[in-house]
């Protein structure tokens, strides 16, 4: 492909609402162009590379027994109220009415389209199991889509369904998609990470995600280098914190804390290990308020709360709800005399701890010396901790590291969440009918290309990882006005060419130091420079983008070289 016939304009202009890098320099080199909040068009550039993620993820599926079909954007809604997602979903559906006044919507993900396809067609265990999977485009009316590729409203996804009499099968069919979406990244060339996850508004019993670790990463993920545990901050568990000594019991008594709301300020005033004092947040649910202690250092994740109360999400009661359950202003409640109508939950972190603070529904005051059972009953205990680097690996008991990643796949066991509303359903050995189990997989095409740059750039631009470059080689002469170095040149280029090589010319009649950025920019990971100084000693100079490292290699050598270069010793 020549340089000057593709389509392909660069721009030294960073768009203003670009906040990460991978954004700006998709934008920067070509790739992608917004229409849209959230809504790109591929640009040639950026759709090669792509259409060549793709091709491994396609590769890796058939390789695994996987089917590929295509399904419709647009679903009818009668199976999301099938399923129930028609109003559980919320506000990312996006519904529509055509003509008739039907209701569709644009579809954020497939289950509801590939358990109808299936129920259809399948009615014997004999014709189990099956696993289909298509790459296509989805869309969610994201509140606040940012970051380009990596939080679109519309955005290109492969997403993979499983189906199969048992769990068993289940089982197998989530370990060998899991072992897919592994070879898969690693074909990529990316450091990534495979940790447990929260189901989400998918569902399920339990899940994984694919991080893609960058430290511009918008998740935050633990794992265990001795055992190789893993975990978004969600879903991470730690073992028991060790509590500190306990004490004989003190008398409860009411202080004074003025103006001190935060745990800091409290354990400094009365001169305690924030260890020892418990906050009591509250929050507001559809079931009435909800009281959640945990200790002072720590801090509680709303997704495991959120869980526990089989809710989507929940949140901190406001000033007003604060005042009126606790009878004072916020960073005040304590558990001590909360009305009978507060539920009460306790993390696990406070359950051995003796003579603790905690505030005492008096404004500008807490209590010392409460003990559980004498002072306030707690009957309900559960995991809330939000887990950290540095905490006990709950597998093997050593440190946790704490990162940064990128979501780019997340698989699910779906069990009969999806069939058994549907029925979609076989008929098994002994004549009874049997909802099939199912697993989904979805992995983010262009969220991975994005998190590819996010991982692999410096300050000239991206340095792409050489199975997800749109092009492999490029060859720049330095000069459109040496008939020799222009010949060297084309002859370079058509010789990679024949060797099957994905190799772009810059043939543009612009400066040298305008290639050389453009370069750097789009960073193509093998580049042949062809100079009139080098040529005149039968040499073009061969460099990485990846580190710069530079040799200087005969003229009709250096097809070769860039061979070695790209492919590994015996392919």
């Amino acid at each position: 492909m020549r340089w000057s016939s593709y389509y392909l304009f660069t721009t030294r202009e960073v768009p203003a609402d670009a906040e990460v890098v991978s954004h700006r320099l998709m934008v920067r080199a070509g790739m992608i162009r917004k229409e849209a909040a959230g809504i790109y068009s591929y640009l040639p550039f950026g759709w090669r590379s792509l259409q060549k993620l793709s091709a491994i993820v396609r590769r890796e599926l058939d390789a695994a027994g996987a089917i590929e079909l295509h399904m419709p954007v647009v679903h009818d809604a009668d199976l999301w109220r099938e399923s129930g997602r028609w109003r559980a979903y919320g506000k990312e559906l996006l519904r529509v009415r055509d003509r008739h006044e039907r209701d569709f919507c644009l579809g954020p993900t497939h289950e509801e389209v590939v358990t109808d396809i299936v129920r259809r067609d399948i009615r014997s265990y004999r014709q189990l199991p099956t696993n289909l999977y298509q790459i296509q485009v989805k869309f969610r009316d994201e509140i606040r889509p940012r970051f380009g590729l990596m939080r679109g409203r519309e955005f290109i996804m492969k997403d993979a369904y499983s189906f199969d009499v048992d769990e068993a099968g289940l089982d197998a069919a989530y370990d060998q998609m899991d072992l897919a979406y592994q070879r898969i990244f690693t074909a990529c060339q990316l450091d990534f990470s495979r940790v447990e996850a929260d189901t989400g508004a998918i569902g399920g019993s339990s899940s994984h995600e694919f991080m893609v670790l960058a430290d511009t990463g918008e998740s935050q993920v633990v794992s265990c280098r001795e055992c190789g545990y893993g975990a978004n901050v969600e879903r991470a568990e730690t073992q028991p914190l060790a509590a500190p000594a306990a004490e004989p019991p003190a008398e409860r008594q009411q202080v004074s804390t003025p103006s001190c709301t935060s745990v800091a300020e409290v354990a400094e005033l009365l001169g305690v290990g924030p260890e020892r004092v418990v906050k009591t947040l509250l929050y507001e649910t559809s079931d009435g308020p909800v009281a959640v202690l945990i200790r002072g250092d720590r801090e509680i994740n709303q997704t495991k709360l959120a869980n526990h109360l089989d809710l989507p999400e929940v949140a901190l009661a406001g000033e007003a709800l604060v005042r009126s359950v606790s009878g004072a202003e916020v960073g005040f409640a304590g558990p001590v005399g909360l009305p009978d109508t507060v539920r009460l939950i306790a993390d696990e972190s406070v359950r051995g701890l003796t003579n603790v603070v905690c505030g005492a529904n008096v404004t500008d005051a807490h209590l010392t010396g409460v003990n559980w059972g004498r002072d306030v009953d707690l009957a309900e205990f559960t995991d809330l901790l939000l887990v950290t680097g540095g905490d006990a690996c709950p597998r093997c008991g050593s440190e946790l590291t704490l990162s940064r990643g990128i979501e780019v796949g997340h698989i699910f066991k779906l069990g009969s969440k999806y069939s058994e509303p549907m029925g979609c359903n076989y008929t098994d050995e002994q004549g009874q009918e049997r909802p099939m189990m199912m697993g989904c997989y979805g992995l983010g095409i262009g969220r991975t290309i994005a998190a590819a740059i996010e991982q692999n750039h410096d300050d000239s631009g991206i340095i792409w990882p050489l199975p997800l470059a749109p092009f492999t080689a490029l060859v720049t002469p330095l000069t459109n006005r040496d008939d020799a170095v222009v010949a060297a040149a084309e002859g370079v280029y058509h010789d990679l060419q024949s060797h099957g090589v994905d190799v772009l010319l810059d043939d543009r009649d612009e400066r040298p130091g305008v290639k050389f950025n453009d370069a750097d920019l789009v960073g193509i990971p093998v580049r042949v420079v062809i100079g009139s100084k080098s040529l005149a000693d039968g040499k073009v100079e061969i460099s990485l983008r990846r580190g710069g490292d530079k040799e200087l290699v005969p003229v009709d050598g250096a097809a070769e070289r860039v061979l070695e270069l790209i492919r590994p010793p015996g392919a």
